[in-house]
Parts: structure tokens; sequence; C-alpha cells
């Protein structure tokens, strides 16, 4: 199976050639992975891979009319699914439909694929409608399921789902794809891109394209949070981290890992080692739950209160987490 186009993660590669190769591709995938770690690469790549022409080992070619198709995005029998708007799930109604017009041919190949978009965030009643499907669609039907975190999907949709987690990248990799991908760019750019996205290569390719005041704006907060963290008073934290709240939320963990660098950088010269310690802590436990759908608002209250209360450890209660 062709994947060199997803970097790294040789043994789901391995695994998923041995699959093509002898029993087939599975009809339904459950493909996790931070923002920015491949899952739409992959997810793109298998569409490819059930809908190419070529003779079967050489799937996906990227050449003929369908892996094309796929790639521009208009391949008709190719469908993506998400919520309806900005920060909503999809429902059960759009489940449904789904289910609908899976059991409708394929235009034109063998298959129909169905890509679900943050399927970790649907509800129980959306899930379980999916589970209907999983087990009872037609043979030609197939779903990919992408997720931050396939712990928010209901065990029994899980189990009928093969899992493909994706894996953060060697420093090696990301440097060697970044080189290839932005040789514009200087080797000391490469290199700083390669050493902070912390393997997740869709962080360095965004910091090497994006717009330089996009890229400041989120320095000059990481830096301001660390300021505070180390050295202001409580009211000074809070209205510091009160800008998380007016971020991207799916910028959340990429600026919770940036804050985590900065003050484990500034804790050589520390003035206040005890409390950058213990806010070095509290980040990383933070970052866990902003992957977990966790709002800034909440952030922001566990980051403030988890700096100054020493009673309770790392600053977030049992009950918090």
């Amino acid at each position: 199976m062709e994947l060199t186009a997803l970097a790294g993660n040789q043994r789901l590669k391995e695994q998923l050639s041995q699959q093509q190769t002898g029993r087939g591709l599975a009809h339904a995938y459950l493909i996790s992975g931070p923002q920015g770690s491949g899952r739409h690469t992959l997810a793109r790549l298998l569409c490819q891979a059930m809908v190419c022409t070529a003779p079967q080992g050489d799937r996906p070619c990227g050449h003929c009319a369908p892996c094309k198709k796929v790639l521009g995005g208009i391949h008709p029998d190719v469908t993506t699914l998400a919520g309806s708007g900005e920060g909503k799930s999809i429902t059960v109604d759009q489940i449904r439909s789904l289910r609908a017009d899976a059991y409708v041919r394929p235009n034109e190949g063998e298959r129909k694929v169905y890509i679900l978009e943050g399927a970790g965030q649907m509800n129980a009643s959306a899930q379980n409608a999916m589970l209907k499907l999983l087990e009872e669609g037609p043979a030609y039907a197939a779903f990919l399921l992408l997720a931050e975190n396939g712990s928010g999907l209901l065990q029994t949709v899980r189990s009928r789902c093969e899992e493909l987690s994706l894996s953060p990248l060697s420093v090696g990799e990301c440097r060697s794809y970044l080189r290839a991908r932005f040789p514009q760019k200087s080797e000391g750019e490469i290199e700083r891109a390669a050493l902070d996205c912390q393997g997740i290569l869709g962080r360095a390719v965004e910091a090497l394209g994006e717009t330089d005041p996009a890229l400041e704006a989120r320095r000059e907060l990481v830096g301001r949070l660390a300021q505070v963290m180390e050295m202001g008073e409580e009211l000074d934290v809070l209205e510091a981290v009160m800008a998380l709240e007016k971020g991207a939320k799916e910028d959340l963990p990429r600026v919770l890992d940036a804050l985590e660098e900065e003050l484990i950088g500034r804790l050589g010269q520390a003035r206040q080692g005890k409390r950058l310690f213990r806010g070095v802590e509290l980040v990383r436990r933070l970052r866990s739950a902003a992957r977990l759908n966790v709002n800034a608002g909440q952030l922001a209250g566990w980051l403030c209160a988890g700096l100054f209360l020493e009673e309770t450890e790392g600053g977030i209660s049992s009950g918090d987490k």
C-alpha cells in the first residue's frame, strides 16, 4: 500500500499494507491523534485506496481519475460529515441521513466511503445510531471516524472499528519532511520548527507557513503567561489567563505546549523555582484536559487557582479531573 504521503508511523503503515494484501482493508477505521498529527492525510489515503483502479498492491496510485477526484474533494462516492456549526458535533439526525445514503449503491466505484469529523464528540444517541450502521451496513460502505482521542467513543463503537492511532514523529523525521516541503526556509527556522512541534508535524507546517503576526501573537501570549506565572500576583495571573478564552479552541493545546516549554526554560534562572515547578505540572494536566474538550474558561480558572492553592497537588483536585 502506497502511504509515503503520511510522514512517520512506520508500524501503522506496515499494518495497513499487510491488511490490503491479506484480508483487505476493513470496513471501519477509528483514526485518532492530536490536531496536526496526520489524521486527514491518512483518511485521504484510505479513501483513495478504496476507490483506486490500480492493481491492488499499488493502491492508492495517486494518478488514476478516482484518486485525483478524492484529492480534489469531488469524488461522488466519498462523503465528509461534520457538525453543523463551529464547536457542534454530528447529530443523530445526520447519522440517520448518512445511513439512508449508505444504502444507495456507489456512483462510480466499488465502495462508498464516509469520513466523520470529530467522531469522539458525538453524543450517545448519535453513536448508537452509528453503531447500528457499523453492524448492519452494506458491505460496500466504509467509515472513517476521526477523533483527537478515541476514548470519547462508546466501547461498542470502538470494537467495530480497526483502530489507527497516529504517533508523534521524531525530530529527525520532522526535520527531513520540513526541509523537503520548505526549501526556502533557513536551517535555523527548520530546526526550531522541528523541535517546537513536539512530533506533531502539522504544528511545524503551520508555524513555518503562517503569517508572522499570528505567530508573534501566540509567542507574546505564551511569554506573558509565563511571566505572570513566575512572578505575578493572583490578580495578574487571572487577567493574563483570561486571554485563553479569546483564542481559537483548537489552538489551546498548542498554546499550553508552548507554555510548558517556556516555563521549563525559565527554571534554570528562576527566583520562584517551587512555583514554576508547580506551574509546569499544572500545565501538563491542563494539556490533557484541553484535549478532552474542556473549555478555555474552565482551564483559565484551574490555572489561576492551581498556582496559588498549595494544599491541592498540582492545583487540580481529583474531582476536577
